[in-house]
């Protein structure tokens, strides 16, 4: 995960460096001569706002995401939309500014045109190099599970993540999917596993079974040490590469190995004060538009403006959760919300896609039933059900309920229908798990980019 992690920082430095180099062809080319000192220093630091801005559309628009580099069109659709967010605030940010005592509108959209054609020309250069010329981390993988065709599919069809399958070393009468022939080589126990290691330039084994009661696996383990190889469980690699906790996997060993709530106690006061402080903040800085939301929703439909329903919150402590109302009032059984269903009014789209109709539910933060970023609370009745259906379904109530968590930035819309709330609980895991200042503050980033894209539903 290193590797990915040096790979994406490559990447900001080179747009760092084309940023710059971009600005100061604009100045050549806006003043036909090498700009001055002072034409330089002026408006670099003006910029500098700017180049702040881009680095965040562009991360909002996932321009960091190796995975993105597998498919060319939806990059250059996410290059764009990301250029016209960028743009947009770069004029509101020169707007806001006026004290640089520069009008550099003329200078932007030459900037613009310039720092594309090097964005775009280093981004596929580097996707080049990263599907053909950069050194891959070689896997191994010691038994077999029906997880590993999907991770498999998942590097073979988009190479630049930079993981390259060679072999699995099956146990005596293991079977695999067929699948999976011709896709990586197959070895039995039998084989020397240090000089298949070596030949293969093997990088990182994954232990895709318990191998703690099979002596001769662990001793051929132990003596590939000296060769600087990496051993994964099959649970912690899956959860790295998917953002998911693989509950076919895991037992309530995992939870106990891994779910250590008295180590996130510093984390918990930090959040809770951002919480507060951010809540008031909102709140105060919307209050203007409350009254408009309002009468937009009263006269869509007639009804109460607020909409509340109980939901269950940290350890399964019930509470009221506020939205604004979104649907007609009128033979509305509160059953779930369908595709295009025709209980929303046409205000409640607007404010479900973008949100809005969250607003409401910074007074739960306040109150310490929510916070912004968490698993999204449950009804009573419907979490009795998932309960039965679903395995460690209550473990995710360990922490405070969200507006926006892990799973509603995962691309994919999940019902409360068991196979929906299956996937949903593997994100919600790997959040509980992981969960820190640096992956809260990422979430909300990514759920302004589903704001802007108008994808609430």
């Amino acid at each position: 995960m290193l590797k990915s992690k040096l790979k994406q920082i490559t990447l900001l430095l080179g747009d760092i460096a084309f940023f710059y180099l971009a600005l100061y062809i604009a100045l050549y080319l806006r003043y036909l001569q090498h700009p001055s000192g002072e034409l330089w220093l002026q408006n670099s630091r003006a910029f500098l706002g700017v180049f702040l801005i881009w680095i965040l559309a562009f991360y909002i628009g996932s321009l960091y995401d190796l995975k993105r580099f597998a498919h060319r069109g939806r990059f250059l659709e996410s290059y764009l939309k990301s250029l016209v967010i960028a743009l947009t605030l770069s004029v509101v940010f020169f707007y806001l500014s006026p004290h640089q005592n520069i009008s550099p509108k003329t200078n932007l959209v030459i900037f613009a045109g310039v720092f594309s054609a090097f964005f775009l020309s280093w981004r596929f250069l580097f996707a080049y190099l990263l599907k053909n010329r950069l050194p891959k981390n070689n896997l191994a993988f010691i038994g077999y599970h029906p997880h590993l065709l999907e991770l498999i599919n998942e590097f073979k069809n988009s190479p630049h993540m930079g993981f390259d399958p060679k072999f699995i070393v099956l146990g005596a009468g293991e079977q695999i999917d067929p699948r999976l022939r011709g896709l990586l080589e197959i070895f039995d126990e039998n084989d020397n596993l240090e000089e298949l290691t070596s030949k293969y330039k093997i990088n990182n084994i994954i232990l895709a079974k318990n191998v703690s009661a099979d002596s001769s696996v662990q001793r051929q383990l132990f003596n590939c040490l000296p060769l600087g190889i990496s051993y994964t469980t099959l649970p912690n690699f899956y959860e790295k590469i998917t953002g998911r906790v693989p509950l076919e996997i895991i037992g309530q060993a995992w939870f106990l190995e891994n779910l250590d709530l008295a180590d996130k106690k510093f984390f918990e006061y930090t959040k809770r004060l951002v919480d507060i402080l951010i809540s008031v903040f909102g709140l105060i800085i919307t209050s203007p538009l409350w009254p408009l939301i309002a009468l937009s929703i009263k006269i869509n439909s007639p009804g109460p403006v607020f909409f509340s329903q109980i939901r269950l919150g940290k350890n399964n402590i019930p509470f009221k959760m506020y939205k604004f109302r979104t649907m007609k009032t009128k033979d509305n059984q509160q059953t779930m919300t369908v595709k295009n269903d025709s209980r929303i009014t046409w205000s409640g789209k607007i404010l479900r896609q973008t949100r809005i109709d969250e607003l409401p539910q910074l007074i739960n933060i306040i109150k310490g039933q929510m916070s912004f970023v968490g698993p999204r609370p449950e009804r009573p009745e419907l979490v009795v059900e998932l309960k039965q259906q679903v395995n460690f379904f209550d473990i995710r109530t360990l922490v405070k309920p969200g507006i926006t968590g892990w799973d509603q930035i995962s691309g994919e819309y999940h019902s409360p229908l068991p196979l929906d709330t299956f996937k949903k609980l593997q994100h919600d895991l790997f959040y509980i798990k992981n969960r820190s200042i640096y992956l809260d503050v990422t979430i909300l980033l990514k759920t302004v980019k589903t704001i802007i894209a108008y994808q609430g539903r």
